[in-house]
């Protein structure tokens, strides 16, 4: 009798999802939503090949845990059967409750709540449906279990989900720098004093990885191109919203429209159950097809904006060492509400001014300890003799100026 499922994984090969507990949440409707919203947003304006999808991403990173699992075990870490399936089942549903687009959404159509608080909501109702078999792994993703090892699993700087994510939109854009050893890493792991450690043999995977993560994230993640395209998303949405609280009447899907006529905060995700489930409807899908319809409206920004979005006209982006002075967004602004033809506060819709910085390493957050042969063990900035703490710790902050091309 076959006891798992085995998927087909472009980066990892097979993966095994045993039946029960496990596979149930895999066939969940909200797993499968995951099917419908991309890992990487509007990077694919960049890096075509940027297509994969939440899901796929969180089969990887349960696949990483499993090998986690079995790696600490080989060296005597103890770990109980219901442990190790409920970090399993936590990693396989840790975001779950993202949005289409992920942090566009979190700044534009709802408020006050992040995608952290979501997926907690999301886990306590797939909860009740399986009849509290989910609540070891709630309590771990929570960190509320005294074993914190299991949680540093999750969440912390050598998570599974960090090891997957590097990994695959590496793999899916074709940045090969961005290859990281995983399974060397998931090799490398001991526990000391219920704290996730890396062994002195793994030093140098480590600082590949670090070196990779500040790779990954300047040249994908925050590439300017794909910042430039996610603000027009940005600024499509908020226009929409606020025509739609003045009260025109937009075409929208049910479950966008909810997001654009109500205002939408963590407190309305606590008092009203449509809340949820209207966000539960949401993927990549509501957006792309109402955005469709908008290049059509008789709202001078709202058509524009989303003709440049589905065109791809992307806003020109101006990088600079330090920011811009009130005066001059001002007379930026004015410059572009003559050459639109709007009005100057229409005019903040086609433009936006960001600052972006991306610390490599947060010796408060980010604590890596290294484990020696005598059984000492030493932040990684103070082990490795390539990655010094100034270059590291270093904070790179960015300027972006970007705006309607005409």
């Amino acid at each position: 009798m076959n006891d798992s499922k085995i998927i087909s994984d472009p980066v990892f090969g097979f993966i095994k999802v045993p039946k029960g507990l496990l596979l149930n949440i895999v066939k969940h409707p909200l797993m499968q939503r995951l099917t419908r919203i991309r890992q990487l947003g509007l990077a694919n304006v960049v890096y075509p090949g940027a297509q994969h999808t939440r899901f796929q991403h969180s089969l990887g990173a349960f696949y990483l845990m499993s090998e986690a699992i079995a790696s600490l075990q080989q060296k005597g870490i103890f770990i109980f059967d219901s442990e190790a399936e409920a970090i399993q089942a936590a990693i396989l549903m840790h975001d779950i409750g993202h949005g289409p687009f992920s942090h566009v959404l979190e700044n534009t159509l709802i408020h006050g709540i992040s995608h952290e608080e979501i997926s907690i909501m999301m886990m306590e109702e797939m909860n009740k449906e399986m009849n509290g078999e989910l609540s070891l792994a709630i309590k771990i993703f929570k960190d509320d279990y005294p074993k914190r090892f299991l949680h540093q699993l999750i969440s912390s700087q050598l998570d599974m989900d960090r090891l997957d994510y590097l990994r695959r939109d590496s793999f899916f854009t074709g940045v090969t720098e961005g290859n990281i050893g995983s399974a060397r890493i998931i090799k490398m792991l001991n526990v000391v004093d219920d704290n996730l450690v890396v062994e002195y043999k793994g030093i140098y995977s480590i600082e590949n990885y670090l070196t990779t993560r500040r790779l990954m994230y300047w040249q994908v993640y925050l590439h300017k191109t794909t910042v430039a395209y996610e603000k027009i998303l940005v600024n499509v949405l908020l226009r929409a919203k606020k025509l739609a609280q003045e009260g025109k009447e937009l075409f929208a899907t049910p479950a966008l429209r909810y997001f654009l006529y109500n205002d939408v905060d963590a407190e309305a995700f606590l008092q009203h159950e449509e809340a949820l489930k209207n966000y539960e409807l949401l993927d990549d899908n509501d957006i792309w097809s109402s955005v469709k319809v908008w290049m059509s409206s008789d709202d001078k920004i709202l058509s524009m904006l989303s003709r440049d979005l589905i065109e791809r006209r992307i806003f020109k982006v101006e990088v600079m060492e330090n920011p811009l002075s009130t005066e001059e967004i001002n007379d930026f602004q004015q410059k572009l509400s003559q050459q639109a033809e709007v009005s100057f506060e229409d005019a903040a819709y086609l433009m936006s001014v960001n600052t972006i910085q991306k610390d490599m390493y947060d010796i408060n957050d980010d604590h890596i300890s290294i484990l020696y042969k005598d059984g000492t063990i030493k932040d990684i900035t103070d082990a490795s003799e390539i990655l010094n703490v100034a270059l590291l710790s270093k904070k790179i902050r960015k300027y972006y100026l970007c705006y309607q091309r005409f």
